[in-house]
């Protein structure tokens, strides 16, 4: 056997009994033997360097990372859940997906993993890109960090050790999701090692987690022994229809999934399932904040869509939330970037769920009037997974009369300006747009990394340039001189002209990043995106009415309202000449609109004789148009079919045009 020959059986070999002990937790060999075939393949790979590959399980431990990680865009968002902690929630859910479906769908019910979510991408078996989720739209590339744990294959298992053969093919070539977690185990350990050395402990291990997959050296990463459980393919390969499937075919090619799944045929048997764990979730080796459910079929799923935040067909069902007591010492006034006042409650620090909090959130003065929260007060302070601490109510029977009731002042904590609060609103808002902390906030905002990402702008710099009027906004960033910036301090003649150069840049950036940039109360990453592929350009945005807006997928009546708003206000299209001035991309490219169904919406109802619905939607979608769950006045056809619901007399009602199949079929061939 050739020298080449050994090597790959050996890898082979290596990378299977990595799955055994850190995926499936049966090692069928012993450590000694373990460790003998990794020598045997240092060994050879040492006298062969020409044979190293980056698949090898000698490289998990890859290069030091050199500056700020790579980018990477997704094609399809990685979106947050919609969660619920209340069981009637769960049911209106199942109530939802029956009426959208017209059937009783099976769901999949899976622990949710309270983790750091990343998605790993694989050619021709290969581990080849790593990332975090950011913002959803646009995350890291950690594929070093990843690298070094070791439940990540960095090579699919091969037919040898795998047990699917038909299908095995088409899952050499995929995307999966998952969360990186650390097991309590690692760190507690981790934790006692800090605490000798005099460091500060990490809160939780879902903050460690994080603080490590996103350190820049791999070999820290390594020595903390991360793990990872996979929970979903964004892009479900032929020959596969539904998710238990997919996830326990996953598992067979050497992917650590959970195997706690349970695939359910009725929502009463799904919560029966989330209540035996309640108590058990404490037994995993990690931390688990509820249960996630989803309808398993995949073509379900894609029929059901999604929203900018979270897929339609999926909700978490979260456990009820830690709560502690602890006094509130003071409540401290919060501006927003938009202006919104946002009372903090001030608190004596208090341990709850391994966090040590000490602020939460009081929301708004009417909800510190409704609850009856007091200056001095001992409270009770709820902390749910990844929302901000906020207080629940006060101990009234702990009072001793010196407790202060708050007033909410009439004046901004930062520029001093008069406090608006308008009819039917809750919140207080300072509309002087030359706040301080609102510049700021604003400046902050526009140069972040998923906006217009000018490097080397910090908030130190931001308020140096704000303080000395060196800008009033960011649309002055563009006109900064050099011998302006030299008068900062600590600003050096290199790190001056680095910043006018990345300054300089980002004027190539895509249309949807300025657009976010701008700031549209609302306008995600995501809307920001939708609302770039819709208009060809800001100008034609800026013309387009409230109607149009709301009638794209997705965008919804608060968005386009919020739009529509901002254009009216004279000093937003001054901040647009501006940028236009500055040479800023405010134009992007608009989809095939050649094809003969595109900018069409279709809504359907009734059995259809000649299409199945998954046929039907794919067909209009691949026609340019789309195909949505609800009718509106903004519906172009209603696709009827035999037995239609309530669907038809909304649409003759809202006088949206009615086609049955005869009729679509013409439509499809003009």
């Amino acid at each position: 056997m050739t020298d080449k020959k050994k090597i790959e059986e050996l890898r082979e070999k290596v990378n299977y009994h990595n799955y055994r002990y850190y995926v499936l937790a049966d090692s069928l060999i012993s450590d000694y033997e373990y460790d003998m075939l990794n020598k045997e393949l240092e060994k050879l790979e040492k006298e062969h360097p020409e044979l190293v590959t980056p698949d090898s399980p000698t490289q998990r431990v890859g290069a030091e990372l050199v500056g700020k990680f790579k980018q990477v865009e997704y094609k399809i968002p990685m979106l947050s859940l919609e969660n619920t902690y209340s069981r009637d929630e769960v049911f209106n859910f199942d109530r939802r997906m029956q009426k959208e479906l017209g059937i009783n769908p099976d769901y999949t019910i899976e622990p949710k993993i309270d983790g750091f979510a990343v998605s790993l991408v694989y050619r021709d078996g290969r581990l080849v890109q790593a990332s975090t989720r950011g913002n959803g739209v646009i995350g890291d590339e950690i594929t070093n960090n990843v690298r070094t744990i070791k439940s990540v294959p960095l090579q699919l298992l091969v037919k040898r050790h795998c047990s699917l053969f038909v299908q095995e093919k088409n899952l050499m070539n995929i995307e999966v999701r998952g969360e990186v977690v650390m097991p309590k185990e690692s760190f507690e350990r981790i934790n006692k090692e800090r605490e000798s050395q005099g460091k500060p402990l990490f809160a939780n291990p879902r903050n460690a987690a994080v603080g490590t997959i996103k350190h820049l050296d791999p070999k820290v990463v390594a020595e903390r022994k991360l793990d990872m459980i996979v929970h979903s393919i964004p892009h479900p390969p032929e020959g596969y229809k539904d998710h238990y499937t997919t996830l326990k075919d996953l598992g067979k090619i050497g992917l650590k999934v959970s195997q706690n799944t349970k695939l359910c045929k009725s929502i009463e048997e799904v919560m029966d399932f989330c209540d035996a764990w309640e108590s058990k979730r404490w037994e995993l080796p990690y931390e688990v904040d509820g249960m996630v459910i989803k309808i398993n079929n995949f073509d379900q799923q894609k029929l059901l869509g999604q929203t900018t935040k979270s897929p339609r067909w999926t909700i978490a069902y979260k456990y009820p939330a830690s709560q502690a007591t602890t006094k509130l010492e003071d409540i401290i006034l919060q501006v927003g970037r938009i202006g919104t006042i946002t009372p903090v409650a001030v608190l004596t620090p208090v341990n709850i769920g391994g966090v040590t909090v000490s602020r939460a959130t009081l929301h708004n003065s009417d909800e510190i009037l409704r609850k009856d929260i007091r200056i001095g007060d001992t409270v009770f302070v709820e902390r749910s997974g990844e929302v901000i601490p906020e207080i629940v109510k006060p101990v009234i029977e702990n009072r001793t009369g010196r407790e202060k009731t708050f007033k909410m002042p009439e004046n901004c904590p930062s520029c001093g300006s008069k406090l608006v609060k308008h009819k039917g609103k809750v919140a207080w808002r300072c509309e002087n747009l030359q706040c301080p902390a609102q510049i700021n906030l604003r400046i902050e905002h526009f140069v972040s990394r998923n906006a217009m990402d000018i490097e080397g702008l910090g908030k130190k710099v931001i308020a140096q340039l704000v303080e000395a009027n060196l800008i009033n906004d960011f649309t002055d960033l563009y006109w900064l001189k050099k011998e302006e910036l030299l008068k900062l301090e600590r600003m050096a003649d290199k790190s001056a002209d680095n910043l006018l150069q990345a300054i300089e840049e980002s004027k190539t950036r895509d249309f949807f990043r300025a657009l976010f940039a701008i700031g549209i109360r609302y306008v995600g990453i995501h809307a920001a995106k939708l609302l770039a592929n819709h208009f060809p350009s800001i100008n034609k945005l800026k013309e387009t009415g409230f109607e149009e807006i709301n009638a794209i997928p997705e965008i919804g009546t608060v968005i386009a309202k919020s739009v529509v708003g901002f254009f009216e206000n004279p000093d937003s299209l001054k901040i647009i000449e501006r940028l236009k001035k500055a040479g800023i991309c405010l134009v992007g490219t608009r989809p095939d609109v050649s094809l003969p169904l595109s900018d069409k919406t279709f809504v359907l109802t009734g059995s259809l004789s000649d299409f199945s619905r998954i046929k039907a939607t794919e067909l209009i979608e691949s026609l340019g148009g789309r195909v949505t769950s609800s009718i509106s006045k903004n519906t172009d056809y209603l696709l009827v079919g035999a037995s239609p619901g309530s669907k038809y007399d909304k649409a003759n009602k809202l006088g949206v045009p009615i086609i049955n199949e005869e009729e679509f079929k013409k439509l499809i061939s003009r």
